[in-house]
């Protein structure tokens, strides 16, 4: 699994205490770990909560990660921002038990954390105690066990809803780049991402809209 972590621009200073927890947790489980940054309050790209959304969904759709781990001051910015484009499911996970019925119940590909609400003494064991809680088990195992088949059963209906709820990722990046060019500019912007990006997709037609608006 590759795992990609994104921060914006309040919370970019806590990079590295979040990039070596989910480290971490992901060498015991065999992950790769990518770091989109922010790496630093002060990057020269600067990344808001709804470009988080942006990336993102580039990632997730182009399959150049399997999963991303983001968030902001509240978490709840990101969570939306992530949910706004399809082929995303973003949870708003703010402790291990989040992490875990989310993981279970939810079958998610991103999670959304809150980096300055509550996160306080202790916020990165925090931090790793929810990554080993994710991905404990694998997804989709249902929460409680006796409750895995209509869970499983309502996250096909909700893949089969947003499947008539959203448009193509291709189509609604080029809308938004004629709308705002510098939004979805900039959330491309970051240090490594074309490095990274290109690297990784395996969608040529994700990849090529990418290119496109960049």
């Amino acid at each position: 699994m590759k795992i990609a972590l994104i921060n914006e621009n309040s919370q970019a200073a806590k990079n590295a205490v979040i990039y070596n927890a989910l480290k971490k947790v992901a060498d015991t489980k065999g992950f790769e770990v990518v770091n989109y940054g922010m790496y630093a309050a002060d990057d020269k790209a600067q990344l808001t909560y709804v470009q988080n959304g942006i990336l993102a969904a580039a990632l997730l759709n182009s399959g150049a990660a399997d999963f991303v781990v983001t968030g902001c001051g509240t978490g709840e910015g990101a969570m939306l921002a992530l949910n706004s484009f399809p082929g995303v499911i973003c949870g708003h996970v703010a402790d291990p038990l989040d992490a875990y019925t989310f993981a279970q119940i939810n079958d998610g590909n991103a999670i959304a954390l809150p980096f300055a609400k509550g996160f306080g003494w202790g916020g990165d064991l925090n931090l790793e105690y929810i990554f080993e809680k994710l991905w404990s088990e694998p997804f989709g195992g249902g929460y409680p066990k006796e409750r895995v088949v209509p869970e499983q059963r309502n996250k096909k209906i909700l893949d089969g809803v947003k499947e008539i709820t959203y448009r193509p990722f291709t189509e609604i990046l080029a809308d938004l780049a004629k709308k705002d060019a510098d939004l979805v500019k900039g959330a491309f912007a970051g240090e490594h991402f074309a490095e990274y990006f290109f690297r990784d997709a395996k969608n040529k037609d994700v990849a090529d809209a990418v290119k496109a608006v960049m």
